[in-house]
This record gives C-alpha cells, sequence and structure tokens, in this order.
C-alpha cells in the first residue's frame, strides 16, 4: 500500500471484512495470517493446553484497530483487544485530535530491568555492603554466564546496588538490586534466573541469608514517554470554544494530580489503551499496571501519571511517562499467534519502539476520557456503544441491532429488559417473508 496514511475517516463505518482486507493490505498479512485475525485459526485448545496448566478451552475478546496514529512521524494502525465498548472510538478520534498538532513525540529508556535479592540475617552490614560493591564486576560477570540469548544479543547484566530497608517487622534488610539489559524480552525469566543464580555468592559475601529472589515490576529504569499537542481550536464543541476546552482537561488534569481518588480513576482511564495493546500483543498486562501504579505513587502519595497544560500558543499540550516492561520475543509474544499478526500490523522491530506506541496509546486514551468529561460527560458516547452490547444480549442480529439501538437512544432508555420489548416488536411489525 503505497503512502500509508492512519488518518482513515469513517473506518468504523466499513464493513468487518473490508476493514480486514485494509489492515491485512496495510501490514502485508498472508491469507494465514488473515483467518487468524477473522478467528478461524489460532489460538486452539491444544495450544492452549501446552501455554497454562489445567486448560479447558479459549476466551476469545475482540481485537480491534484504532487509526488515525502519528508517532514520530510514522503512521500506525494499532491492534487493541478489548471489551468494554467505545474504547476504540474514544482512542481514534483522540489520535487524530494529536495528529492535528502534528502527532506524538516519544522515547524510551533502555531495557533495563530489576532483580531483588532479600539478604537477612548479616552480621555485619557495613562490611557486607562494601564486600558488595568491591565485588561487583565478578558478580555481573557471574550473572552473564547465565544470560543465554540476552547476552549473545548485546545484553546483560549492567550495574549492582545495595539498598537498606531498616525497622521492618523482621528487622534491618540488605537488598540487593542486579540491574540487567534484556533487550527485546520483557525479561522476567532472564532476571529470575540471574538473581536465583547469583544467591549463593551473595550470602557468601554478606554472611547472611537471602530469602526472595525475584524480578521487581517497578521498572523505573524502563520507562516510556509519549507528548504531543492538540490545537485549541480542535477542541471547540458546539457549546464551548477550544480555549474553554483546554481550560477544563488542564483542571481536570490539575485534579487527577492533587487527588488520589480522582487519579485512581484517571490512570485506570490510561490503563484501558496500554491493556488493550500489551493483550493484543501477548504482553504480561498484569505487571504493567503493577508498574504503573507503583510509579503513580512513587513520592509517597498516588497522583496521575500524565500532566496536561495551556501551551504559550494557548495549545494544549499533554505528556505522560510509566514504566513499559514489553517484549516481543519469548512468551506468548511468540506462542498466541494473534500476538505475531498484531506486532506485524504495528510493523515492530524492537521492545522500544512497541513501548513507546503503548505510551502513545496511553495519552490518547487519557485525553479521550478527561475531554468527555470536561464537556459533555463521559456517558453520551460510552452508552451509544454500550446500548450495541445491550441489543445483542438481548438476541438482536444484523440489522436488528442497529435499529434496536437507535430506538433505544430515542427512548433514552438503554436497558436489557426494554431491548426486549423493542426487538419483539421490531420482529412482530415484519412481514412473514422476512421473519
Amino acid at each position: 500500500m503505497a503512502n500509508k496514511s492512519s488518518r482513515i475517516s469513517g473506518f468504523y463505518k466499513r464493513s468487518l471484512a473490508d476493514r480486514v482486507a485494509f489492515v491485512a493490505e496495510w501490514a502485508g498479512l498472508t491469507s494465514a495470517e488473515q483467518t487468524i485475525l477473522s478467528g478461524a485459526t489460532g489460538l486452539d485448545a491444544a495450544a492452549a493446553d501446552n501455554m497454562i496448566e489445567n486448560a479447558v478451552g479459549v476466551y476469545a475478546l475482540p481485537l480491534g484497530i484504532a487509526t488515525n496514529f502519528l508517532i514520530n512521524g510514522a503512521d500506525v494502525l494499532v491492534p487493541m483487544v478489548v471489551e468494554e465498548p467505545s474504547v476504540l472510538a474514544a482512542v481514534s478520534n483522540a489520535a487524530r485530535l494529536f495528529r492535528e498538532g502534528g502527532g506524538f513525540i516519544t522515547a524510551s529508556d533502555e531495557p533495563i530491568m530489576i532483580g531483588q535479592l532479600q539478604v537477612l540475617d548479616v552480621p555485619d552490614l557495613d562490611l557486607a555492603e562494601r564486600a558488595l560493591l568491591d565485588q561487583t564486576p565478578r558478580l555481573l560477570a557471574l550473572a552473564d554466564e547465565v544470560g543465554g540469548s540476552i547476552v549473545k544479543r548485546g545484553g546483560g547484566a549492567r550495574g549492582l546496588e545495595v539498598r537498606r530497608l531498616n525497622e521492618t517487622t523482621v528487622g534491618t534488610m540488605l537488598i540487593v538490586h542486579l540491574l540487567m539489559d534484556v533487550r527485546d524480552a520483557m525479561g522476567a525469566n532472564a532476571i529470575n534466573t540471574a538473581v536465583e543464580y547469583l544467591a549463593p555468592e551473595i550470602e557468601a559475601l554478606t554472611g547472611g541469608r537471602v530469602v526472595l529472589r525475584i524480578l521487581s515490576n517497578l521498572t523505573d529504569r524502563r520507562k516510556a514517554t509519549a507528548e504531543g499537542t492538540i490545537p485549541a481550536s480542535a477542541l471547540a464543541t458546539e457549546t464551548l470554544s477550544g480555549t474553554q476546552v483546554v481550560k477544563t482537561i488542564v483542571e481536570a488534569g490539575a485534579f487527577a494530580e492533587a487527588d488520589p481518588y480522582r487519579a485512581a480513576t484517571h490512570n485506570k482511564g490510561i490503563m484501558n489503551g496500554i491493556d488493550a495493546v500489551a493483550i493484543a500483543t501477548g504482553n504480561d498486562w498484569r505487571a504493567l499496571e503493577a508498574g504503573a501504579h507503583a510509579y503513580a505513587a512513587r513520592a509517597g502519595r498516588y497522583t496521575s501519571l500524565s500532566q496536561w497544560w495551556q501551551d504559550d500558543a494557548g495549545d494544549l499540550h499533554g505528556r505522560l511517562t510509566l514504566p513499559l516492561s514489553v517484549g516481543i520475543v519469548g512468551g506468548a509474544t511468540r506462542v498466541h499467534p494473534a500476538a505475531g499478526v498484531a506486532l506485524k500490523i504495528m510493523n515492530i522491530t524492537s521492545a522500544g519502539q512497541l513501548a513507546q506506541i503503548i505510551a502513545a496509546v496511553g495519552l490518547a486514551q487519557n485525553l479521550a476520557a478527561i475531554r468527555a468529561l470536561a464537556t459533555e460527560g463521559i456517558q453520551r458516547g460510552h452508552m451509544r456503544m454500550h446500548a450495541r452490547q445491550i441489543a445483542v444480549a438481548a438476541g438482536a442480529q444484523g440489522a436488528e441491532v442497529a435499529q434496536v439501538v437507535e430506538r433505544m437512544i430515542a427512548d433514552g432508555a438503554i436497558r436489557a429488559e426494554h431491548a426486549g420489548t423493542l426487538l419483539q416488536a421490531l420482529r412482530q411489525s415484519l412481514p412473514n417473508a422476512e421473519k
């Protein structure tokens, strides 16, 4: 597809088959990869049985495409797996608004993960700390002995840090951090293997007892940042000027920065987008959630992951920074067939690139939510999409879905029982030949 652009007007209006065909041409998907998207092939019960224990089947979720993303000057279509209505529409619309300001500018740290060793019963803490620091080069070399393919690809142990935790309920602890570059992997297996391998040496050097040997999901050495500008004129509504909308969004952002009760919901909206891309690419969304929320409380008080302000030109500017430990090799990323297709659609070549796209999606999702909250309210757009689920749950099929949805919205009653009544009336009104 020459001159590819993710700016696609009315993508949601196309048929499912047309959308699949467009994405297939965009990404150069094979016919086999297209059947994976359709659900006709892909992860089956036999494959699932090899992924987890006690498998009994496969649970499917919708996979959609977020459009309009312009990231560091490149157009991107973003696969997202999510069951919640309105997420894809909202994030695509927000990406369009950022596009009018030049798109997203993103960056990511080197892929440094942290492994922790908990050391107790240390007879002399000062002596133990000096011994560990003096032996750092040897300990890093030992860690690389079990680094495997990550070391071969240029990664490996990068540093050692020693911390003390005083006055815990079981006494003072010495905490050893192994810093490891895991390249394009998420890195959990590599870092866990390394700290377990180091544990006997740590005990010998400190005279203490190593208890836990495990990675930290607060991957604050492995962050990604996305930022961008939305022209005030692009934010105007029927009742509010663009300048007024900028003001209300900045005020909403300030609320989230100041109040943990609001910040929790604010950040949940960010994670709506981040988790959906993580699931689509076979990454551990639970680890991302843990890291994001811990990072939001890094200063001792839980706060917003994003910041919003009005720039000197009067336009809206947003920035999102958070830990994003994602991988494109190993684990479900390579085992789940749909994850491989998702990476191909985005033309992913490194874990850092994927992290940057995910950060941009998180910022766009955040804008979509707070813009709706600060103007028309969250329910207007969301309930229209929710009405589709209500109609389908009531038994509507094909063209019936849209008709039942429109009637529920017109009646101001988006409820299951009302959908059932409307569907029954619709079917009774049809000629016998159409029933």
